[in-house]
């Protein structure tokens, strides 16, 4: 019996190799959404806390009394999106990257051929992803309370996300990479929960007195201070865009020289 033709043309000749590194982004992107997406840990810290201080801080702002410049709701919002992404890009991935490195996921990753930069970009990808549900939840939230956002202010608001995500991402791989992952899980919720209390982030700098002219060189107050500008004067924050930068570049420098495998 004769082996079966081959249609004329038709090239059949194996090409191991391994997918384009663009591809490979991509699929870990959508690898690391959908793991985020499935922990119900991280959804609290990701989507209910973020809203429960929104609705919590608008009531609260209307029952007590406390009088803003602008409606409550419009000078919470913006700092609650930052919260969100603080949330993501920095406790939630510190977390996961700690107990992965600990479970030898990360080092199983690097015998493959996606490169520690391709590994990185995918958990930012990852986290972008993530982030764009969490402002669409929040944004929802918020206009039901009354939200009224500057008109043109969505594009630097945007910015600000980009700056911030790529801040607090290079931090928490830091701190995932030299930290044990009990360690990581300790440090990064006591962070989170500092930052949310006295960084800036909820609640404009002007309203922490003197300390207020510190927050604005965190990273959580710089997040804070440039998407009030943005989404409440529809203006551009350019110093807080510049410290977001720095940190993002010196958290880069740092985890590229500690991060390991395991």
């Amino acid at each position: 019996m004769s082996a079966p033709s081959t249609p004329t043309g038709l090239d059949l000749t194996p090409r191991p190799g391994a997918a384009s590194f663009p591809r490979m982004v991509a699929a870990q992107a959508g690898m690391e959404a959908r793991l985020m997406l499935r922990n119900g840990e991280q959804l609290l810290l990701a989507v209910v806390i973020p809203v429960i201080v929104l609705v919590g801080g608008v009531n609260g702002a209307h029952h007590v009394g406390f009088h803003f410049s602008h409606p409550a709701v419009d000078v919470l919002t913006p700092g609650v999106l930052a919260l969100a992404v603080m949330s993501t890009s920095f406790t939630s991935l510190a977390i996961a990257t700690g107990f992965e490195r600990r479970y030898g996921v990360i080092k199983r990753l690097g015998s493959s051929p996606l490169p520690r930069s391709g590994l990185l970009a995918g958990k930012v990808g990852g986290l972008l992803f993530v982030e764009v549900l969490q402002v669409a939840v929040i944004s929802a939230v918020a206009f039901l309370l009354g939200w009224n956002p500057a008109v043109g202010g969505a594009p630097l608001a945007v910015l600000a996300v980009v700056l911030g995500t790529a801040a607090f991402a290079a931090l928490g791989l830091f701190v995932a990479g030299v930290l044990r992952a009990e360690a990581t899980l300790a440090a990064a919720n006591l962070v989170y929960l500092l930052m949310l209390a006295g960084g800036a982030v909820v609640l404009p700098s002007s309203s922490y007195g003197a300390f207020g002219h510190v927050t604005p060189f965190l990273p959580s107050g710089a997040l804070g201070d440039a998407m009030r500008q943005a989404l409440i004067d529809g203006s551009t924050a350019w110093r807080d865009l510049g410290v977001l930068l720095i940190w993002a570049v010196v958290g880069t420098v740092l985890t590229a020289r500690t991060f390991t495998w395991e």
